[in-house]
């Protein structure tokens, strides 16, 4: 029988809301939409959008860490962008530099708003552990 794991960041709304970040199960890791907190859960960056990516994708990193992995094991990525016309650019200059030479698969899509007033991207991933 196989035993799924989880990892949560430890933040209020995950037990409100009976969500995890992270689980795994078969070799493969399904990441919830990460966003722009640090973890005590304060937003960062409002109206910053280099800023808000950068602590989207640190808060993926420490989802990846907790099923012992980094972004090298990213398959997938889903990025959900706040006016995409404009954030478009600074978005993806920050991506370039976290993902390095690593080439998953990506999708974007342009969206009017998201769960929290000031966010301006979330992104979701699918991982593997070997």
């Amino acid at each position: 029988m196989t035993t799924a794991q989880i990892y949560s960041h430890g933040v209020t709304w995950e037990e409100a809301f009976s969500v995890a970040q992270g689980y795994s199960i078969n070799g493969t890791i399904y990441i919830a939409g990460q966003f722009s907190h640090d973890m005590q859960g304060t937003f960062i960056g409002v109206d910053d959008i280099e800023a808000q990516v950068r602590q989207t994708l640190d808060n993926l990193d420490r989802v990846l860490a907790g099923f012992n992995v980094t972004k090298s094991n990213i398959a997938e990525l889903e990025i959900f962008l706040v006016h995409p016309q404009e954030h478009l650019e600074p978005c993806v200059a920050v991506y370039k530099e976290y993902i390095g030479t690593h080439r998953p698969a990506v999708t974007m899509v342009g969206t009017s708003g998201l769960a929290f007033p000031h966010q301006l991207i979330e992104i979701r991933a699918v991982a593997h552990t070997d």
